[in-house]
């Protein structure tokens, strides 16, 4: 540690507390360096290093409440701590999941079980990610309102400001804004009202000369009264803001600027100045002498010397280094010597938050009547470059127009459906909402001190924050209950529904995903997903029941939302509904009898569903405090309590969620949207496991959906192997090998999926196909190929979960996280090695020398009585638009033959050029196209221009692809690799 003390002053408290868990985990370390960073050892210490500088950072504890804290100490912040390790921002959250998962148990031995809670790596990461995207997407209005130079600036002038300087201005009043404003709610819709308010201030106070527009342009300022243009409400406009919210946090960045930087505030229409010239007064606010030659340097300052004082003692990063594009922190690549690869700065963040190119409405719900009669038809920036923040603005706008005028309280005809319960249900259904609402939009206690004199109490802030929250989630759930209602009186033909209206967890279910689909619309950064599951009391698997329904029975819900909640669903498919403590396994215990031992001694089970008034009791004791992710008693996950590994999947940091890049973010293919027949009541879904299925055919209700839920899970692994196929140029027979081994597995090794990633079984099932084949892939190519995958996280194959008692392998004992390769040879082959044996050309007499030999007595088949039968592979829905670019965004859609002969006919001909006709030799996309629009815009005369400028018409965007492209195409970098045995997982 002699370095990272020398380079950051460690006080020497810490220096022990980092040496002793740098030595607790030292062993990970030499087990795992190859999997890390570029695979060296040097570089894999420098990540260990800065892993455990920010854990004893974030998680040591003062011995005594009272102690003061070592000034040296105290400004060792992430920053600092990636400086001296010579690393950056992404590569380091890249990594950082490893070590979570890794060195897990050490941590809780060491620090408690709410170690990862205190640790907030994954807030963190979520909060440079959204603090990319705002400055990207300030840099951007501000360039479109103000010049990068000021080109009537004197030569000979004593004083000489330029741009960048209001520029830099604007973003530390911003931060100012945060920090003092915004405490701990800093959702992206809040944030980047806070950053329309900063760019009012800035047009009303930025001298004339910067300014790149003429306050009379009719097409940008469309609010004008006969006092002059509504500056406000045109911002609102453009930006899809909610004027009443840029009005009041104005008001906080003015109280900002009268308190930090010491200006008196006055009203613009008592002031003269000729920023304010045509513009409406009312309502504004002018600070003199804010903005001049004279006073920004003073202010810039004074802006500076507050935001280092306020995140001084905070393991922060600091977010002044957004702006600065060329910041080592922002590079995509580890610095290694000093060096940073040119041209790698941004890459990384922007593969993370990167915009959807798009001049169509970014995020508009899909076009129906119903969509229209909410009152959303189009914006005034329908053709601007849909971004990660313009579509969540567009989003909230939804939110707020359609469902925000909504009652709060069940409508008459909801009533009639309660009321016509057994027993009314109305009260029951109000007060249940009420309290697991306020469980995830908890309040705060009013008193604490302000941070400045006379800013707003944060906790008042807070507080007005959840309680808008916890309407809007009311309102939502209030009306998709009753769309759920009449449809399931349609398929049942009765309104007496007392077995789905009084069912506890179903209720829970509904609210939670209001909930989720509120924070996923304000894109918060302190209640991530799985945040609701944790704050309900229910488990992925019960959310996962209501999620088809949810989105068949809200026409108006947006686009975003809808792929938010496929998303979702396909991450309680693929891992999460697997994990230890999921309420599926309670199911399949009793659907699948043979398994209930294996469950049972693994400690599966979901405990008991607390009770609302224990959820009650426990929002009483804690509204104290608000941790990132609180947990309720009965939700202790049993691996903290006995010091079990916790598999791995809710480690994992940012996990596709609504902050990455709709292009990389590959959906589930619609298993909702795509299904053809009516999913099954809904009251059968929430009936105890062991009570017969109304629908008749002798089976229970758990066996009815675990059959739902293993369809689910073939079809998504079918999307799965179909596209590595695609990557790996296999055959059509190889696609159906892996297919059938993968449903057999399934259906008859269910137990190889408890607490792991179904990635982690389809891998497998594509090597030992490979092997049984003669096929020469590498299991290094398979990852590798998989490392291309939109869906691919390297926790994937790096960890895979192993409890060594039930393996009986090798003598060992105990649980931890193996590389996939070695879960392979140890787990997958002994389990089903007669399932792959079977497919072999020849039977399973001669095929069996393929496979890596194994002890006899660990390959038992485990067949569960019930098992669907092994069906074909399922067609898939129509991969158009398909990418054919590994490198660039290039879709081509097949022809429809009913617009074939209206598309060649002899008038129209030359306007189009169809797939497999050139003229030419193949050069690149970029050229043929050029070709292309050539060959449209050349001397030939035509009837009339090509209109590309109307509003209906654009170009295919990036999210409107992945919104319908289930499967991405890409080249595969074949390889002849080394022998299995010595092959090692790729990193």
């Amino acid at each position: 540690m002699n370095p990272y003390q020398n380079g950051l002053a460690l006080e020497e408290k810490s220096c022990k507390e980092a040496a002793n868990l740098f030595g607790e985990t030292k062993h990970i370390l030499l087990s795992n360096f190859s999997s890390m960073g570029n695979g060296t050892s040097e570089e894999a210490e420098r990540y260990w290093f800065a892993f455990i500088l920010y854990s004893v950072k974030k998680l040591i504890q003062k011995n005594d409440e009272g102690e003061k804290e070592n000034t040296e100490n105290i400004g060792l912040s992430l920053c600092r701590i990636l400086r001296a390790a010579k690393l950056n921002i992404a590569d380091f959250f890249k990594e950082l999941p490893q070590f979570v998962v890794k060195a897990g148990p050490t941590l809780s031995n060491l620090y408690g079980t709410d170690w990862e809670n205190r640790l907030e790596a994954k807030e963190m990461h979520a909060n440079a990610i959204h603090l990319k995207i705002l400055s990207k997407y300030y840099k951007r209005v501000f360039g479109e309102f103000f010049v990068a130079t000021d080109t009537n600036a004197e030569i000979n002038s004593p004083i000489t400001v330029h741009a960048s300087e209001y520029h830099r201005f604007g973003w530390l009043l911003f931060l100012a804004l945060r920090v003092h404003a915004f405490s701990r709610f800093k959702d992206l819709v809040t944030c980047t009202n806070g950053l329309i308010s900063i760019l009012a201030i800035l047009i009303i106070h930025v001298p004339t000369r910067f300014w790149n527009f003429n306050i009379h342009d009719s097409s940008r300022f469309v609010k004008k009264s006969n006092k002059g243009v509504d500056l406000l409400a045109s911002l609102c406009n453009i930006y899809n803001t909610s004027e009443d919210e840029l009005r009041k946090t104005m008001e906080k960045a003015n109280n900002v600027i009268a308190d930090i930087l010491k200006k008196q505030p006055c009203l613009a229409s008592e002031c003269e100045t000729g920023n304010l010239e045509n513009i409406d007064k009312d309502g504004l606010t002018y600070f003199k002498d804010l903005m001049e030659e004279s006073s920004l340097p003073s202010s810039l300052s004074m802006l500076e010397k507050d935001y280092d004082y306020m995140i001084h003692n905070k393991s922060e990063l600091d977010e002044r280094l957004f702006i600065n594009e060329d910041d080592s922190l922002l590079a995509s690549v580890s610095l290694s010597g000093g060096s940073v690869s040119a041209g790698g700065v941004k890459r990384k963040f922007d593969s993370m938050a990167s915009p959807a190119k798009t001049i169509t409405s970014p995020l508009s719900p899909h076009r129906s009547p119903a969509s229209h009669a909410n009152g959303i038809p189009g914006s005034a920036n329908s053709k601007m470059a849909a971004t990660p923040v313009s579509t969540a603005m567009t989003t909230a706008k939804w939110l707020r127009t359609v469902i925000s005028p909504l009652p709060s309280k069940p409508s008459p005809e909801l009533e009639r459906f309660l009321t016509s319960c057994d027993r009314d249900a109305t009260s029951d259904v109000v007060r249940r909402a009420q309290i697991i609402l306020q469980a995830i939009f908890p309040s705060s206690p009013l008193g604490e001190r302000c941070v400045t004199g006379s800013l707003q109490s944060a906790n008042v802030v807070d507080n007005i924050w959840a309680e808008q929250r916890r309407l809007e989630a009311l309102k939502l759930y209030y009306r998709v209950l009753e769309a759920m209602c009449r449809a399931e009186a349609q398929v049942l033909h009765a309104t007496n529904l007392t077995s789905l209206l009084t069912n506890e967890r179903f209720h829970r279910c509904m609210l939670a995903c209001s909930a989720e689909l509120v924070l996923a619309t304000h894109k918060t950064v302190t209640m991530l997903f799985p945040a609701v599951l944790e704050r309900t009391g229910i488990t992925a698997f019960d959310l996962s029941k209501v999620i088809e329904s949810f989105i068949r029975h809200e026409e108006s819900l947006p686009r975003e939302l809808r792929r938010h909640l496929n998303s979702l669903e396909e991450r309680l498919l693929e891992s999460m509904v697997w994990e230890k403590g999921s309420s599926m396994h309670n199911s399949l215990a009793v659907a699948r009898p043979s398994l209930s031992a294996e469950i049972n001694s693994l400690g599966l089970l979901a405990e008991p569903m607390p009770s609302l008034d224990e959820i009650a009791m426990h929002i009483n004791f804690s509204c104290g405090g608000l941790p990132p992710v609180p947990t309720l008693p009965k939700l202790e996950s049993p691996s903290n309590q006995n010091g079990d590994i916790r598999s791995p999947k809710r480690n994992v940091l940012m996990e596709r969620n609504s902050f990455t890049s709709p292009v990389k973010d590959c959906l589930l293919p619609c298993i909702i949207l795509k299904s053809k027949l009516p999913p099954p009541p809904l009251q059968s879904a929430f009936a105890s496991p062991t009570k017969p299925n109304p629908g008749g055919g002798g089976e229970t209700c758990a066996e009815t959906g675990i059959n739902i839920f293993f369809g689910k899970i073939i079809k998504l692994g079918a999307v799965r192997i179909s596209g590595m196929v695609e990557r790996l140029q296999l055959s059509q027979q190889i696609r159906e090998n892996v297919y059938s081994l993968f449903q057999r597995i399934l259906n008859q090794w269910t137990s190889l999926f408890f607490n792991r990633h179904i990635d982690q079984i389809i891998l497998c099932c594509f090597y030992g196909v490979a092997k049984i084949s003669q096929l020469n892939l590498t299991f290094k190519e398979i990852v590798y190929n998989y490392r291309k995958q939109p869906h691919c996280k390297p926790q994937v194959f790096r960890s895979v979960f192993v409890d060594w008692s039930l393996a009986r392998r090798n003598g060992r004992t105990g649980q931890e996280h193996i590389d996939i390769i070695t879960f392979y040879n140890e787990i997958f082959i002994p389990s089903v090695k007669p399932l792959l044996v079977e497919l072999g050309p020849a039977g399973p007499t001669t095929k069996s020398d393929r496979i890596p030999e194994v002890n006899k007595n660990d390959g038992h088949l485990a067949q569960c009585p019930g098992s669907p039968k092994i069906s074909p592979f399922p067609t898939l829905p129509d991969m158009s638009p398909k990418k054919v670019s590994a490198t660039h965004n290039v879709y081509v859609s097949p022809l429809r033959s009913s617009k074939m002969e209206a598309l060649i006919s002899h008038s129209s001909k030359s306007y189009y050029a169809c797939v497999g006709e050139s003229t030419h030799a193949y050069q690149s996309p970029s050229k043929d196209l050029t070709a292309i629009n050539n060959r449209l815009n050349g001397n030939r005369k035509v009837r009339g221009p090509l209109n590309f400028d109307d509003v209906d018409f654009g170009l295919v965007s990036d999210s409107m692809v992945a919104n319908s492209l289930y499967l991405q195409n890409g080249s595969c970098a074949s390889s002849s690799g080394a022998p299995f045995k010595s092959e090692q997982p790729d990193s």
